[in-house]
């Protein structure tokens, strides 16, 4: 939210920005289809699509005064002080559209905050609590990234940062595992062809629909030994996957944030976010599966795709000072 509006909300705001943006992730798979057929589904489906606009004025009302505000912050010159840290909303509001030479609407720039929003968190959020989860199914993993992190920092420092997550190559292997084996988004946003294309044998006629299932190229056993097994150190080494380029600038064996020009354009910061969130857990907790709750990976469908049954694990501090009997996702 603070990246997104520049400013620190008070507990109520943000309260009101989780839920609007919560309701629309769950909403997803109900409003989808409105997407594909309008002029069919206004007709036949008037009422689903009055509660989309309901939703939609909701969220309008929780995230326009915020948009706002900080237009008003901006058109004041406050924005030229020292201290004053741009947000993403201050790209919006200079944006000018090329072709049609006009500035975005606030509809349009609401639409897009949102997007960032959703985009940002429970993506982010969605891979977290698969890379916990394989972690406690699998102990040795968690400690030979235990040892990892400790060769680095040693015992007693307190926070993991950024320059030294990059001599953990292990750690950056467990998250690029947890992204192959369980992508937050099993498909990618539906793509047109701009003209008539075959693609291994098929016929796609222009303006054709088409899709990528990203979770079944990350578990392509032509390319991946054991791929249904989370193994981090396929990832480390000279090895053949140990290569693995996952921007597809190089070949694509998997894509968890789509690849070429459409790829994901947060994938520095959620790599940055997972292997900052995972260090940090991992080094101050272990976490153990709690009694008679055994992790069970079934997936289910939402927005993106989590865990059906959502993880529940011990954290046991690793130092004495720390006092935490249980913690769950």
């Amino acid at each position: 939210v603070l990246m997104c509006f520049g400013d620190k909300l008070e507990e109520e705001q943000i309260k009101q920005v989780e839920f609007v943006q919560r309701r629309e992730l769950l909403s997803f798979p109900r409003f989808g289809i409105l997407n594909f057929l309008p002029n069919f589904t206004k007709f036949f489906l008037r009422k689903r699509w009055d509660e989309f606009l309901q939703m939609r004025r909701e969220q309008t009302d929780v995230l326009l005064p915020l948009i706002r505000s900080r237009r008003r912050i901006v058109e004041s010159g406050d924005s030229e002080k020292k201290d004053y840290v741009q947000s993403y909303v201050d790209t919006l509001l200079d944006l000018e559209l090329p072709e049609e030479k006009r500035k975005l609407n606030e509809d349009e720039i609401v639409s897009l905050c949102s997007e960032f929003l959703n985009a940002g968190t429970d993506t982010t959020a969605t891979a977290l609590e698969w890379i916990m989860a394989n972690l406690v199914k699998n102990p040795e993993i968690q400690e030979r990234l235990h040892d990892e992190i400790k060769s680095v920092i040693g015992e007693e420092e307190e926070e993991i940062e950024e320059e030294e997550m990059k001599k953990m190559p292990y750690l950056k292997a467990v998250v690029l595992e947890g992204l192959r084996r369980h992508p937050p988004g099993h498909l990618l946003l539906p793509h047109r062809v701009s003209e008539d294309a075959e693609l291994g044998g098929y016929k796609v006629p222009k303006k054709g629909t088409i899709n990528f299932n990203v979770a079944e190229i990350g578990r392509d056993p032509g390319v991946w030994e054991e791929p249904m097994e989370f193994k981090p150190e396929r990832f480390v080494g000279e090895g053949e996957e140990a290569a693995v380029d996952i921007t597809g600038s190089r070949g694509i064996k998997m894509m968890p944030f789509g690849a070429g020009r459409r790829i994901c354009p947060g994938i520095g910061l959620a790599m940055l976010h997972l292997e900052y969130y995972v260090a940090n857990m991992v080094k101050e907790f272990e976490w153990k599966e709690v009694e008679g709750e055994e992790v069970d990976l079934t997936e289910k469908m939402e927005f993106t795709v989590v865990m059906k049954h959502p993880l529940k694990a011990r954290a046991v501090p690793r130092r004495r000072r720390h006092i935490v009997n249980a913690m769950a996702f």
